[in-house]
């Protein structure tokens, strides 16, 4: 279940007043909201660790909520903050990395390119299509491994697959 901005703001509410029961269950809502308001963001790697941080911020933040106000907001523009200081990071790292092998080959710098471009393009695609691809197109793996690491049947494997290059293919010419 995800809690509406109602129950949120009453559970905050009751969390000010030191209510920890309150404060678990607004806790778990939060952070099911926060992985779908993520899950199209970033990379799904990368999904968890973001959204500890904000829980890690709304925790250090949470006296500082109004109760006048609306929670959803006060808690999207947490995210958004992190989100966007999150971006930053991963740019700046990619930045430092092809500084680091100026004397590199080319082909390194390339695939380092090719790898934040991809990452920007899944983040338009289903967390499923996005491990099929990973898993067969660039790891390597058969239809039959990647179908047993992600429990789906190898037709789905199959159909992710394709769905998720066909969009890829799509968001690519719709960019040229």
């Amino acid at each position: 279940m995800i809690a509406d901005e109602t129950a949120l703001a009453q559970l905050m509410e009751a969390s000010q007043r030191g209510d920890r029961n309150a404060y678990r269950v607004l806790l778990a809502e939060v952070q099911l909201w926060l992985e779908r308001y993520f899950r199209r963001r970033v990379a799904p790697a990368q999904l968890d660790d973001l959204v500890q941080e904000v829980l890690l911020a709304v925790h250090a933040k949470r006296a500082s909520w109004d109760p006048t106000r609306a929670f959803i907001p006060w808690l999207a523009a947490i995210a958004r903050y992190r989100w966007v200081d999150h971006l930053r990071k991963v740019y700046r790292n990619a930045e430092e990395e092809l500084g680091d092998h100026e004397a590199a080959a080319d082909g390194d710098e390339e695939a380092v390119l090719a790898r934040m471009s991809l990452e920007r393009l899944f983040v338009h695609l289903p967390d499923k299509q996005v491990e099929a691809i990973e898993l067969v197109k660039i790891e390597g793996l058969s239809i039959a491994e990647a179908s047993a690491r992600t429990g789906q049947s190898e037709s789905l494997v199959k159909v992710n697959i394709h769905r998720g290059l066909k969009k890829l293919s799509a968001l690519v010419e719709k960019a040229e």
